[in-house]
């Protein structure tokens, strides 16, 4: 796929790693994550911090206005977490369509015996996993993986227990393990760009729900707006 160059930094990446931003439907620009909105899109690359000093310094709409070729643009001030959201929202529905075509275990002792047998790909622990937990299905990892002495372990994810289980339909998701080599692939990219955002390398606690319900709702107006043409070419520097 075309490399995309951020209109922040200037930097070009492959556009499965930034974030497009597009016109809404109710003419706000908005983040379109899954890159399907129609219309022009802009893309970004930067992380949450850098986002908001840009939005704060005005160097977010000058780059936007330059983008869409026109100055009247409407950047709502929770830009933000918005973007933060839809990224959130879409790790959930990605772990929630690999959890449904069986590429998913959860329960620890199921996992235990997986990872143990070398079964397992990518190891996944709630933001609110307790140490404990997280430390022994590690180990049997490491067992698994043959890499005992070493300091291979699973990814804290920045998502509560709470959400994980919203998005996969099932109760008390704290420990994930990922058995299939694709589906590792799919979720190590969809992680990647949250954690990228986020600025962190494991992520940090945070709720989910409400986060989840606001890029749903977004999700939604996309889907009716998309329903009718395919996007048009996007800026690519």
């Amino acid at each position: 796929m075309t490399e995309r160059k951020c209109i922040l930094s200037g930097d070009r990446a492959d556009p499965e790693t930034l974030i497009r931003l597009a016109i809404g439907p109710e003419g706000q620009v908005m983040p379109d994550v899954r890159a399907k909105a129609p219309g022009r899109g802009a893309w970004i690359g930067v992380s949450r911090g850098e986002l908001e000093t840009a939005l704060a310094k005005g160097k977010l709409k000058g780059a936007l206005a330059r983008a869409f070729k026109e100055g009247a643009l409407e950047i709502p001030d929770n830009l933000p977490d918005l973007v933060e959201a839809g990224l959130r929202q879409d790790l959930l529905s990605r772990l929630g369509l690999e959890a449904r075509a069986s590429m998913l275990l959860t329960g620890s002792e199921k996992i235990d015996v997986a990872c143990r047998k070398g079964m397992v790909k990518m190891l996944l622990h709630a933001a609110d996993a307790g140490t404990d937990g997280n430390r022994k299905l590690d180990q049997a990892l490491r067992v698994g993986q043959e890499a005992e002495g070493t300091d291979l372990a699973g990814i804290v994810l920045p998502v509560d227990r709470h959400a994980l289980s919203m998005a996969m339909g099932r109760d008390n998701v704290v420990h994930i393990a990922v058995t299939d080599s694709r589906a590792t692939v799919r979720l190590r990219a969809a992680l990647g760009r949250l954690e990228s955002y986020l600025g962190c390398a494991t992520g940090a606690p945070v709720h989910g729900e409400q986060d989840s319900a606001d890029a749903q709702a977004h999700e939604a107006a996309w889907n009716d707006a998309s329903a009718a043409a395919p996007a048009d070419d996007d800026v690519k520097g």
